[in-house]
């Protein structure tokens, strides 16, 4: 297994729930780089009304510009620089040139930078997008989301079955996904020890430990921390009620005003641990287990989150058809696995596992990248909503965590 050092990340559904995608993902085999664009403004969260987009003012340019411009989380694609990258390889072998920054910490940040150019119809820069599943949600909805040529990938049949409906977009008529994984407990194994004298966090009583106060964090995205509140609380993520929301909110806004968490940050939380500023958080499993041996990451006792990220293309893309290309590209076998061997993410992609075995054996069997049923059973996914409903969640979690 390949260790690395720096950032990483990441809601999306197994279509019916996690029983029914359990089986299929324990099977499955579950360029240039810049900083980000600054054509568009921030204008707002998706917390507030959206306007919906026109017909877009912009060509596709696939034809006489071959490059493709792709914004992504943070270290969520293969960097090395000793060894061919799955990007170098696409760009060797199709002549498309990929300018790829690594831009999205945060779903409402992103879309706040972009909303404006979004609304009027202009070029945010950018051809593929790697949102979460409220990112997603809101790009189709607001039909910001071009419709996929699936004739330009005809390796997306290699996408897990039980992935290939989500309610936010049925049939996958405007998303991929391009990782799942689960949301858990991260610590620094070495402070842990020291100050609670154990090796590993368990529980959210343990989580907040007053040994603990003001050294741990929680994630901006609310599905991620609300769903593991409610769960710890005794209620279900994936069907709770207005009440029950209310009440693991008021818990986390506690914890909040009395000192305990650090931090309401987003993808930037894997800093804090890796520089000992925080002791444990509410993480991401690739982001913690890539950090190397001094790290851990557990499913809390009351139950985790599993979702993914999704790729789509902007209604406002220039080049539509070159993104498309280069999510074919991504969807092959061999491709995924070896993305996934740098990522540590479960795979979308059936096929990876099998790939696998010729790029990294070790990790065949690595339940957090080919999970076991046995593991599977102890996530859920957060309640689906419709977007008004999940924006009112998502608003009312913002304004408690950051008043």
């Amino acid at each position: 297994m390949t260790w690395r050092t720096s950032i990483s990340r990441s809601n999306l559904l197994v279509a019916g729930g996690v029983g029914a995608g359990a089986a299929t993902l324990a099977a499955c085999g579950a360029g240039t780089t810049s900083n980000a664009p600054t054509t568009a403004t921030p204008s707002g969260t998706p917390s507030d009304d959206v306007t919906p987009s026109p017909e877009p003012s912009v060509t596709d340019l696939s034809e006489s510009e071959k490059v493709v411009y792709f914004s992504n989380w943070p270290q969520y694609i293969d960097v090395s620089k000793k060894n061919p990258t799955t990007l170098g390889d696409f760009i060797s072998s199709t002549g498309i040139d990929v300018v790829y920054t690594d831009d999205i910490n945060d779903s409402n940040e992103f879309f706040a930078k972009v909303r404006t150019n979004l609304e009027q119809g202009r070029s945010i820069d950018r051809d593929i997008v790697v949102l979460t599943e409220e990112g997603v949600q809101l790009f189709i909805a607001s039909g910001f989301a071009a419709p996929l040529n699936k004739e330009l990938i005809p390796n997306w049949v290699n996408l897990l079955p039980s992935l290939k409906e989500a309610p936010f977009d049925p049939g996958r008529e405007y998303s991929l996904p391009w990782q799942s994984g689960f949301t858990g407990i991260g610590w620094n194994t070495p402070l842990l020890e020291r100050e609670l004298g154990v090796k590993k966090i368990t529980s959210f009583d343990q989580f907040f430990d007053p040994k603990l106060k003001g050294r741990v964090t929680i994630l901006s995205e609310m599905t991620d921390s609300m769903g593991l509140m409610l769960n710890w609380l005794g209620f279900d993520m994936a069907n709770f009620t207005q009440q029950e929301f209310d009440q693991a909110l008021e818990v986390l806004v506690q914890k909040v005003d009395e000192g305990f968490i650090r931090q309401v940050t987003g993808n930037d939380y894997i800093a804090a641990l890796d520089s000992g500023d925080a002791i444990a958080s509410i993480g991401w499993s690739g982001d913690v287990l890539a950090l190397g041996k001094k790290f851990g990451f557990a499913i809390p006792d009351s139950g985790g989150m599993l979702w993914a990220d999704s790729m789509l293309i902007p209604s406002v893309a220039t080049h539509k058809a070159n993104a498309e290309r280069l999510m074919n590209y991504y969807y092959d076998p061999v491709v995924a696995a070896r993305l996934v061997e740098w990522v540590q993410y479960v795979c979308p992609v059936e096929g990876a596992k099998e790939a696998m075995e010729q790029i990294d054996p070790d990790l065949v069997d690595d339940k957090w990248i080919f999970p076991t049923p046995e593991l599977l059973a102890t996530v859920s996914e957060f309640m689906t909503t419709d977007l008004e409903t999940s924006l009112a969640y998502d608003r009312q979690f913002q304004k408690a965590v950051n008043t």
